[in-house]
Order: C-alpha cells, then structure tokens, then sequence
C-alpha cells in the first residue's frame, strides 16, 4: 500500500492466481490503527474478498466472526503491515497465531507485507522501530535474517552488517521499494516498485560482511502474468 504506487501490491495479488482473491490483512505491527485498516479496504476491497483481523481492539469487533485460525487458512493472501515487528510477534505468539501463519505458509497462502511485515517472517531480522537497531527472532519459515529500508536508514544498514559479522545467520535486504519473492525457502527473484531499488545478499565472507547486489526486476517495466484461475 505504498502512497499513488500500486506495482507491489499488484504484483502480490497474481501471485495468487486467483481473479478475486480472498485476502486478509493483519495490522498487528501498527497496534491495528484505524487508518491503516481503512487504507487497506480503500486500495483492495473492489478487487478482492477483503477482511482484517485485529488482536488488540476485539472488544471493537476484528474484522471476522469465529474461528480466526480458520479463517486465514481460508485465504489466498494474507498482508502483514508495518509497524513495530517485537509488537507483532509477541502478540500473534500470545494467540496462537504464529502456529497458524506456519501452516497457511505450509498449505500455500501467499504472505506479505513491508517492513515489520517482511522481518517477521525469517529466522532472524533488525529492527530499528523508533529505537536502537536490535536483532529479533522471527518465526523462522525462511531460515535467514533480514534487514528492511536499507538505504533509507544508514544506521539499519551499518548495524545489520555489525550483527551478521558477530553472528546472525546470513539474510537480504531491501530497500525502500525492493521486494524478496520466496517461493518456500528459495529465494524466487527480486522485484521493485521503484525504478532504483535494490536488493542484496548479506553474509560473511573471511574476516568481513559482503553485500552481494541481487538482480532486481522493476515492476514498472511489463512482465508476464501468471495464467488466472
């Protein structure tokens, strides 16, 4: 949901192959702020099935009836939105939702999402969440680290750097625009919303840290298009 550039949230929906796809959005990361949730329906409710779930305002009703787990294993996509990923995790652990994103993971359902909706789900990740950059553990479906809005913040890149030299597990990164498309653990290809965006492996090589720039396909450019169920 990136402001007037669509190409990235496009690119998501055929990944599901589906003309109207079910997708739900968890806006976990944000604390489930009114504004994101209402930017969500405003960009995908006229295309898609459109739900949300919020954990922390059910006394305000989460955007579902019934069973939650149910639910998103119901999806084509699932949308995680940025925001504070040490928040989302602790929560979605708290209701069991880490176990069920796992198994949607498992059966196919497309996952996604910018910033803290990137880092959640690999082993390791930094975030730098309006405080000291700091390592996290993620859910671990993709056995990497990972490292958001790398050129827009010199101290993310420059501390990610530090803590894969000292021992997290090798990752990517991605800047403002770039995105990683895996298809289980295999890294699929690298696409962008942004003409110059880039994206990077990042692992230890002797006694230093290489970033390895990775081709990226920018998505302004046409691509072909899976075929449509």
């Amino acid at each position: 949901m990136e402001p007037g550039n669509p190409l990235l949230d496009e690119y998501v929906l055929s990944l599901t192959g589906v003309r109207r796809p079910r997708v739900c959005f968890l806006p976990t990361a944000s604390g489930d702020a009114d504004h994101y949730v209402v930017r969500f329906y405003r960009h995908f409710a006229g295309r898609c099935d459109a739900s949300h779930v919020s954990l922390f305002r059910r006394d305000r009703g989460c955007g579902v009836e019934g069973d939650l787990a149910a639910h998103l294993l119901a999806q084509d996509l699932i949308y995680v939105g940025g925001g504070n990923v040490v928040s989302l995790l602790g929560t979605w652990r708290a209701h069991g939702l880490d176990d069920t994103l796992e198994e949607a993971w498992r059966r196919g359902v497309v996952l996604c999402g910018p910033s803290a909706g990137s880092l959640c789900w690999f082993a390791e990740a930094l975030t730098a969440f309006h405080a000291a950059p700091t390592r996290v553990k993620g859910l671990g479906l993709l056995p990497f680290s990972n490292c958001v809005h790398f050129d827009g913040e010199p101290a993310r890149r420059e501390e990610y750097r530090r803590f894969v030299g000292d021992g997290m597990c090798p990752g990517f990164a991605a800047d403002d625009g770039a995105a990683l498309h895996f298809r289980g653990t295999e890294l699929e290809r690298a696409v962008s919303s942004r003409r110059h965006a880039r994206a990077y492996r990042v692992e230890p090589v002797g006694s230093e840290v290489v970033e390895t720039p990775l081709e990226v396909t920018y998505l302004g450019q046409a691509v072909p298009e899976p075929a449509l169920a």
